[in-house]
C-alpha cells in the first residue's frame, strides 16, 4: 500500500512539473499561428510579381486570355472602405481544340520568368476564392517542398456556379524546412493547375481567383540563436 502511494505521489509530481512546460509550448504554438495574404488580385504587379498562363498542346487559337475584373465575392465586400469598390479579381478564359486530358496553369511571374512565392513558417492550410463555371474540371495547387520536389495538393472539382471559398490542408509529411544548412528555408507556391475531365466540354471555359492567403505557425522553425544559423565566416581568422 505504501509502495503504491509513493508511486502515485511520484507520478503526480512529474505531472505537476511537466504541466507548465506543456502549457507553455501549447501557448507558444497558439501565439505563433498567423494568417498571411499571398495576393488579393487587385491589380497587376501590386505584390512585386504578375501572373501568367500556360496550357497543354491542344489550346485553341487566341487562347488563353487573362485580365482583371470587377465582381469580388459578396463575403469579401465587407473589406471595402469608404464605399469605394476598387477591388478586382483575376480572370482566365481558356478553350481547347478537342476533349481529352487537357490542362492549364496559372502561375506567378517576376522579371520575365516563373516565380516561386515563399511561405513563412510551417503552413497548415491555404485558402482562396475561386469562381467556377459548373464544368467538371479539377483544381490543384502546386508547391515545392524543402527538398526541391514539386508536390500536388488537390483542391477539388470546379463543378459549381459562382464563388466558392476553397480550403486546402497541407499534410504534415511535406518537408517545409531543410535540415541541411545549404537547403531551402521554406516551402514555396508555384501556381494553380486546372485539369479537364476527358468527357467535359472544352469549347470555352472561364475561371476567376480572389483573396489567396494561408495559415501558418510562423515561429515553428525559430529557435534560440536562430540568427547564428547564417553567420558569415568570410572574415573570420583561421584556427591553428
Amino acid at each position: 500500500m505504501k509502495k503504491g502511494l509513493v508511486v502515485c505521489m511520484g507520478f503526480g509530481l512529474l505531472l505537476a512539473y511537466a504541466a507548465p512546460a506543456f502549457s507553455q509550448e501549447t501557448l507558444q504554438t497558439q501565439k505563433s499561428t498567423e494568417s498571411f495574404v499571398i495576393d488579393k488580385f487587385n491589380s497587376e504587379g501590386e505584390n512585386g510579381w504578375t501572373w501568367d498562363v500556360s496550357a497543354s498542346r491542344y489550346i485553341a487559337d487566341g487562347y488563353p486570355k487573362m485580365g482583371y475584373f470587377d465582381g469580388i465575392p459578396n463575403s469579401l465586400k465587407y473589406l471595402l472602405k469608404d464605399g469605394k469598390d476598387n477591388q478586382k479579381v483575376l480572370g482566365v478564359q481558356i478553350a481547347f481544340k478537342r476533349k481529352g486530358d487537357n490542362w492549364f496553369e496559372v502561375y506567378p511571374v517576376k522579371d520575365g520568368k516563373a516565380y516561386e512565392i515563399p511561405f513563412v513558417g510551417t503552413v497548415t492550410q491555404i485558402d482562396f476564392w475561386v469562381w467556377g463555371a459548373h464544368y467538371m474540371y479539377f483544381l490543384d495547387l502546386l508547391v515545392r517542398d524543402a527538398d526541391g520536389r514539386v508536390i500536388v495538393l488537390p483542391a477539388g472539382n470546379l463543378a459549381f456556379d459562382g464563388w466558392k471559398n476553397m480550403v486546402v490542408s497541407v499534410p504534415g509529411w511535406i518537408r517545409q524546412h531543410s535540415r541541411a544548412s545549404s537547403g531551402r528555408d521554406s516551402m514555396s507556391f508555384l501556381g494553380f493547375r486546372i485539369r479537364t475531365s476527358p468527357e467535359e466540354f472544352v469549347d470555352s471555359y472561364t475561371i476567376f481567383f480572389d483573396q489567396m492567403k494561408y495559415v501558418t505557425r510562423a515561429l515553428a522553425n525559430i529557435f534560440d540563436g536562430y540568427e547564428l544559423k547564417d553567420a558569415d565566416f568570410g572574415n573570420a581568422s583561421e584556427g591553428k
